[in-house]
This record gives C-alpha cells, structure tokens and sequence, in this order.
C-alpha cells in the first residue's frame, strides 16, 4: 500500500480569547471565525473551529449557556462561610456577613462585612459596590432572600419596594434568580468561593475588633484577588477583563448616591398632620381623615397620595414638635398664623414710638401674648 504522508497541521485557534472576546456586545462565534481565516487562511472551517471550542470549554466544565456580556449583568450573594468580629473587652467572637458581588463578563469582585442581611445592609452594600466599580451593569442576579425578594416565586418573585426604587435609581433591573437552582447564578457562586478562600480563609488567625477595620483588611485583599492571573483566560486578570469588557460597558452612576429610606402609613389628624416618630409634619388641609404612604430617609419625610407626592418636609428629631408649610393652612389659619408679637410691634413703629410702646406693654401684660392680639388690632385700626 502506498506510504501516506504526515498530516499537515493547521493553527489551533486561540480559545482563550475566543471565550474573552465572545462577551463583548455584538461578537459572535461566526464572526471570530472570520476574524480568526483572515490571519489563517489555511484554519480550521467553522464546523471544526466551535467544536474545538466547544472541547476546550468542556475541558474547563464552562457552560456554553451563559455567556456574559460586557456590562450586561452582576451577580450578588452572601458568603457562607463568614469572618469573625472580636470583642474587645470579652473576647467574645461574632461572625458578621460576607457580601459579594461579581460583574459576569470580567469576574471583577467586590466584597465587605456587615453586620447582617437585613434590608438597611443589603441596599447600603449594593451602593457601595457600584461606587467600588465605577459604574452599574444593566442587570443585578439576586437570591431570593427576604431582603431583596418579597414574595418568592419560580416565576413572578415581588421586589422589595425599596430594592426596586434603587434600582430605578441606578438604571438597572433586578432579575431574582429561581429557587434552588444555583446554575442561574453560577458567577455569584463561584465569586463566593473564591472569597471564602482569598478573603475568610486569608482572615482566619487575625482578629479586628471592628466592622470598620475588618473592611479596611478586606479592601486591601481584593486587590491582589482581582489581580490575581485566571489560568482559564490565558493568565488575564479579573482586572485586565474588567477594563478590557465591562468597564467601558457599565451604565454611568447618578449624580448621588442611593439614600436609604423606610416606608409607612399614617393617617391625617384633624390638625392636617401625621405623626412620623413622635414628630408632626403637616400635608394639604384638604386631605384630612386620608390615609397616606410616607419615606422617610435620614434628612427628608416625604408623604404620597396613590403615588403622588402631596409634601415634603426637612426631618426632624424635635420629639413631640410639628413641622407646618403654611401653604398647607387653610385660609383663615393662614392669617392667624401671620400675627406674632413681633408683627404688632413692627406695625405700631410705623404709626409712632408712644404707639409703639403702647402696643409692647399690652403684649407684656398679659400671661399669653395671644390674649393681647385683639386689643392690639383695635388700637391699630384706629389709625
């Protein structure tokens, strides 16, 4: 039989970058195809070049159905394995949370330690995460957990209000990943692996007798993390992606920061009021009896009818105080509330200073200047 010759070899695409370049809007298989027979006319046909990448994802158990794009989403989760915060008259040891959050295309990581997972906690990580990048990927992967996901649900999961409001706030959605199925969030797990093992693990015979100091500690370990060469993505950094991908991608932050609020409901007293915390703040008159949904954040109360806001007040920590707009008077409360002793004292100087004098002593006479208006507007009106 005839000698057959070697087979002639031909340039192995590079799937490294193939799988890197894949998450930038746009890229498709077929199109670094052609990118990659324009340096090698002699490669590999299409069929052949997505089975060789297929064999080398396969080899490296990456998952041909999630490709993330540049910018496109984030995904957040809570460590379970967690760090530790020292008492320091005690000794005692309480384990905090370990927040995490990756962005898909580049793994870019960002962490802190909290004291819980409860709502204040959890908005104030996401805000400082996104500072922390720079910017805000289009799409935030969550748990369900009863902070983000009021209502748990395979298909219709309810947002907390509050979640929602910060992420119409940033100009990003809030996609709760189904119950039980980590694979809808396989970034968030594996960037908690990795945190577990470069941060708790790194953290284990230190101890930090603050929130603050275990968080400046954590902040000088995700730098060498996110710089740390990835052996999958031909030794590019977390780092290097996310400059490459998806910084350039994310969506700008807003002008300020998310500020954290709460939400009630309080019922309008005859006086045009509504308690917030033992403190009175006033709406329109006409709304008496309604009953009104109220945010209040750290520096503002603001009150809404079916979404409407009807007023919005400067907070106050004055217990037992009230806060009134005068436009929120009604009329005649308005011309009450116009006379004060100083007024009378002013319009009588106009007439004269033996007027004005006058005026002064009846004010000072009596054990309430209110009983002394109506002398006052009499004397007055005879000029």
């Amino acid at each position: 039989p005839a000698v057959v010759g070697p087979r002639r070899s031909r340039p192995l695409p590079d799937c490294a970058y193939l799988h890197t370049e894949r998450r930038k809007p746009g890229v498709t298989l077929q199109l670094l195809h052609v990118e990659y027979l324009e340096q090698h006319p002699d490669g590999y046909r299409y069929t052949q070049f997505c089975d060789l990448y297929r064999a080398w994802l396969r080899r490296r158990r990456l998952s041909m159905r999630q490709v993330h794009r540049a910018g496109e989403k984030g995904f957040v989760d809570y460590a379970g394995k967690r760090p530790c915060v020292t008492d320091p008259k005690t000794g005692a040891r309480t384990p905090v949370e370990l927040f995490v959050y990756a962005l898909g295309a580049s793994s870019y990581t960002y962490a802190e330690a909290t004291a819980t997972q409860q709502l204040p906690d959890w908005i104030a990580s996401h805000v400082r995460a996104f500072a922390y990048f720079g910017g805000v990927p289009a799409a935030t992967v969550c748990d369900q957990l009863k902070s983000g996901v009021t209502t748990p649900c395979r298909y219709e999961p309810g947002v907390h209000r509050l979640y929602a409001e910060l992420a119409a706030h940033y100009g990003t959605t809030i996609l709760p990943a189904r119950p039980a199925k980590p694979r809808d969030k396989p970034k968030a797990e594996v960037a908690v692996q990795v945190a577990e093992r470069w941060i708790v693990a790194r953290l284990r015979h230190e101890t930090f007798f603050t929130l603050a100091a275990l968080n400046a500690r954590i902040v000088e370990l995700l730098g060498p993390l996110n710089a740390k060469p990835m052996r999958h993505y031909g030794g590019a950094s977390r780092r290097d992606l996310f400059v490459r991908l998806d910084q350039p991608a994310l969506r700008a932050l807003p002008a300020t920061p998310f500020e954290y609020a709460e939400w009630t409901r309080a019922t309008v007293n005859l006086d045009y009021h509504i308690a917030v915390e033992h403190h009175a703040y006033s709406v329109p008159h006409a709304l008496i009896h309604e009953r009104l949904d109220v945010r209040v954040t750290a520096t503002t109360v603001e009150v809404f009818q079916r979404g409407q806001r009807v007023a919005v007040h400067r907070r106050s920590a004055r217990l037992g105080g009230f806060t009134t707009v005068a436009a929120h008077m009604p009329k005649s409360h308005q011309a009450h509330a116009e006379w004060t002793p100083s007024r009378f004292q002013r319009w009588a100087a106009t007439i004269g200073p033996q007027t004005a004098a006058l005026v002064t002593a009846i004010l000072e006479a009596r054990p309430h200047p209110e009983q002394g208006y109506r002398s006052c507007l009499g004397i007055l009106r005879l000029a």
